[in-house]
């Protein structure tokens, strides 16, 4: 039986999972012929090339376009899938076989996290209309702007991701782990302004959490009371000693350190933030650039396949 959504366009990063999308995609086509769903599979060659194949597909009237990979193959393809803070076709559908060393845009849904069982919830017509973040930072060219579905930090955070990334992709899911330990003992508190809405912080911080949904890290419930459908995003502001690090990060993978006296709490549509010097930037677990920076949510422009 057909997608009542049309055919699908599977795009595809074949090397995200330490190469686990690529191995699987014989398997993931055989589940979707399986289930009776049409399908198109397109590998990516490179950073950027999911957006431009999200757009290709959306231009020439396919509607159903699935992200084979990781938060950062999602995050691409949601960026293909929006120009000018609206959908490129309101008819569109967002899929999603997870598949990457984090997938965790999908965990605050409930969806599985291996690509098998993941392809399963591309049948039938459940949706569920969400939120999307558009960040306005600054990048080494100037201004710059970018939509991210799941979470986005600026501070500490922005740096660890950094850290990370420079780590060997054969670690894993730990490298966001040592990334962290690797960055806090060189990263400098800073005065900041943070404003929410007509709610403000100005202070000394570490970090700013802007979430959309809930996990991020790999598997990190950093904001347990997040809804991606909302039309509010969550907002922690860490201005405690970095020592705290080290009972703080069981209680993160649990979603039970907050409330806190030393995060300050915040919840609203708009949210900016300038420091006292340039903090990185980073979203669904991809280094953007820095602040000064201002994200604002985009209530329910993106339906996913749920």
């Amino acid at each position: 039986m057909q997608s009542p959504f049309g055919p699908l366009v599977l795009i595809a990063n074949p090397n995200s999972g330490k190469g686990r999308v690529g191995q699987e995609l014989p398997e993931i086509e055989r589940q979707l012929n399986s289930l009776g769903l049409r399908s198109r599979i397109v590998k990516t060659e490179g950073p950027g090339h999911a957006t431009r194949l999200a757009r290709e597909a959306l231009e020439t009237g396919e509607r159903f376009i699935v992200a084979a990979g990781g938060d950062g193959t999602v995050q691409e393809i949601v960026n293909g899938m929006l120009r000018d803070d609206r959908p490129v076709d309101d008819q569109a559908v967002l899929g999603v076989v997870a598949a990457g060393s984090g997938s965790d845009f999908v965990r605050t849904f409930g969806l599985p996290g291996d690509s098998i069982r993941s392809v399963r919830h591309l049948a039938g017509d459940l949706l569920y209309p969400i939120d999307v973040i558009r960040i306005d930072y600054r990048d080494a060219d100037g201004p710059a702007t970018r939509y991210c579905p799941n979470i986005a930090e600026a501070g500490l955070g922005g740096a660890v991701v950094a850290r990370a990334r420079r780590l060997p992709r054969w670690i894993g899911r730990t490298r966001y782990f040592l990334g962290f330990w690797l960055s806090l003992g060189g990263f400098r508190p800073t005065e900041m302004k943070v404003q929410v809405d007509r709610k403000e912080f100005s202070g000394r911080a570490n970090n700013v959490v802007v979430a959309n949904c809930q996990f991020y890290g790999a598997g990190m419930k950093i904001s347990p009371r997040s809804y991606p459908g909302d039309g509010a995003l969550d907002v922690q502001i860490s201005h405690g000693p970095k020592s705290e690090a080290f009972t703080l990060i069981p209680k993160i993978y649990r979603g039970e350190h907050l409330p806190h006296p030393n995060i300050a709490e915040l919840r609203g549509r708009v949210v900016t933030v300038n420091a006292e010097r340039p903090l990185p930037v980073e979203a669904d677990g991809e280094v953007l650039g820095t602040t000064p920076a201002t994200f604002t949510v985009l209530p329910h422009v993106i339906r996913l396949k749920i």
